[in-house]
C-alpha cells in the first residue's frame, strides 16, 4: 500500500525519497470493514482520508428521509471535509465504506505540524484540493447540462468500475434519477442494436 503513496507524492511534489519515507512512517493507515461509518451527517469532522483501497460513499439524508448520494471515492482519491467555515462546523453528509477499505487517516489538528516540518506537504495538499475542485466543477457543469442517459454514459466513460462495485440504487441517486430509470437506461444501452 505504501508504494501507492510514494507514487502519489512523487506526482505532486519533489520530496526526496528520504522525506517521503519519513512522512509515510508518520501517517496512520487503517483498515475499515464494509459498512463502517467514517463520519455521520451532523457530526464535526476531525479527520481527512486518502483511499488506498476500497470505495467510500458520501451521502446525505434530506428532510423527507431520502438518501442522496453525492460522491464515491475510490483508489488514489482524497476525501477532505470543508465544514469548518460553518458556524456549527457540522458535516452536511455521511461517509461510509461500501467495501472493505484501506485508508490513510489524517488528523486535522496535527496537519499544521506536518506542514511546518515538510513545506511541500502543504503544496501537495493544495494541488490535491485544486484537482478535486476542478473535477467537481466539471462534473457539476456536465450534470446540469445533461440528460439522465448522458449522465449514465458519462459514468460508464469516466468511472466504469463503479457499475460493478456500487449498488445500482446508489448510482441512480448519484446520477439524479430513480432506480427504475437507471435500470431502463442500463438495459437500453447494453442491448446490442440490430
Amino acid at each position: 500500500m505504501k508504494d501507492i503513496l510514494f507514487k502519489y507524492m512523487s506526482s505532486l511534489t519533489s520530496l526526496t525519497e528520504e522525506e517521503q519515507q519519513a512522512i509515510i512512517n508518520e501517517i496512520h493507515i487503517q483498515e475499515f470493514k464494509k459498512g463502517t461509518l467514517l463520519l455521520r451527517q451532523g457530526d464535526i469532522s476531525t479527520k481527512c482520508y486518502f483511499v488506498l483501497k476500497g470505495c467510500i460513499r458520501q451521502y446525505s439524508i434530506d428532510e423527507a428521509g431520502r438518501e442522496i448520494t453525492s460522491n464515491f471515492y475510490t483508489e488514489e482519491q482524497a476525501i477532505a471535509t470543508f465544514s469548518h467555515h460553518k458556524m456549527d462546523k457540522s458535516s452536511e453528509y455521511t461517509l461510509m465504506s461500501l467495501e472493505d477499505s484501506v485508508l490513510v487517516v489524517g488528523d486535522l489538528d496535527t496537519e499544521k505540524d506536518m506542514y511546518s516540518r515538510y513545506a511541500q506537504m502543504e503544496s501537495m495538499t493544495r494541488k490535491m484540493i485544486e484537482q478535486n475542485f476542478a473535477r467537481v466543477q466539471e462534473e457539476f457543469a456536465a450534470f446540469i447540462a445533461s440528460s439522465p442517459e448522458d449522465r449514465f454514459k458519462g459514468l460508464i466513460m469516466k468511472r466504469p468500475d463503479l457499475i460493478d462495485r456500487v449498488p445500482h440504487y446508489q448510482l441512480a441517486s448519484y446520477l439524479g434519477m430513480t432506480p427504475e430509470s437507471f435500470s431502463r437506461i442500463k438495459k437500453r444501452l447494453s442491448t446490442p442494436k440490430q
